[in-house]
């Protein structure tokens, strides 16, 4: 696959995938997921590869979905797409968990949405004191999804988790870190030195014990996530069609306040 909206790239035994829609504050669609994908595999698939790292490229990690293509949908009634792009993100973090190589993340900046997620299925995530996480989906009148409320209940607790994805308050790097979403804060401009002094640590250790290690994590906390993932899809699907989903991707379209009425 030819990328356009992700750079991929193979060094000494790292894999690398930035997101690199800057242009759009590296909003998922379903090409960029369709691409994150492939490159999940690729590193999988890839012998050379020990490590994946995710980073990207602009002032913000990411906003999460692209809302100017959910405009369009909501504007086309295209209830469909949007529905895939959940099924998508879903699947990008269930990889991310299954992947017998450890994920790092390296985020800089906002990292809002389904990305606040991916940065929980991550098995390090790194930020810069810029960072901030933010479960935005209160705020277009939808839920969680990318796995996001099973990765944060098993995370952060089941009060937290239902906190900040209810209120959408943003969590700072140094709240992710004292709840254990962020593995270190560092500086900006040490971010990339920060994610290299890890891989150094990491290369220590066999790939044998990353895997053994990846594969007991998951039958002790996520084998129920089969399951879990039909509920979300299936509420995710049922927000879409409603009118306070469409309000909320008006509203942030005219920059104003949504006005929801239950509906």
């Amino acid at each position: 696959m030819t990328y356009q909206t992700i750079l991929y790239s193979v060094e000494d035994n790292v894999a690398t995938l930035t997101l690199n829609r800057p242009e759009v504050q590296n909003g998922f669609n379903i090409p960029v997921c369709d691409e994150i994908m492939d490159a999940i595999k690729q590193a999988e698939a890839d012998d050379r590869v020990r490590f994946l790292v995710i980073n990207a490229n602009g002032k913000v990690f990411s906003v999460g979905g692209d809302l100017a293509q959910m405009q369009e949908a909501v504007a086309a009634d295209d209830v469909q797409s949007l529905v895939r792009i959940a099924e998508q993100v879903n699947e990008i973090s269930f990889a991310l968990k299954k992947l017998p190589k450890p994920v790092i993340m390296a985020v800089d900046g906002p990292c809002a949405g389904a990305a606040a997620n991916l940065a929980v299925a991550a098995d390090f995530t790194i930020a810069s004191d810029k960072a901030k996480f933010i479960q935005a989906f209160v705020g277009v009148g939808l839920a969680p999804d990318a796995g996001g409320l099973y990765l944060l209940t098993r995370s952060i607790g089941i009060n937290r988790a239902t906190q900040i994805t209810m209120t959408g308050e943003p969590v700072s790097a140094e709240k992710a870190f004292d709840w254990g979403i962020a593995y270190k804060i560092c500086e900006p401009e040490k971010l990339d030195k920060t994610v290299g002094q890890l891989i150094k640590k990491l290369n220590r250790s066999s790939v044998n014990s990353f895997k053994a290690i990846k594969e007991m994590v998951w039958e002790s906390e996520f084998s129920g996530w089969e399951n879990y993932a039909k509920l979300e899809l299936e509420l995710q699907k049922s927000l879409a069609f409603t009118e306070d989903f469409k309000e909320g991707v008006r509203a942030y379209g005219e920059r104003r306040r949504p006005k929801f009425q239950g509906k």
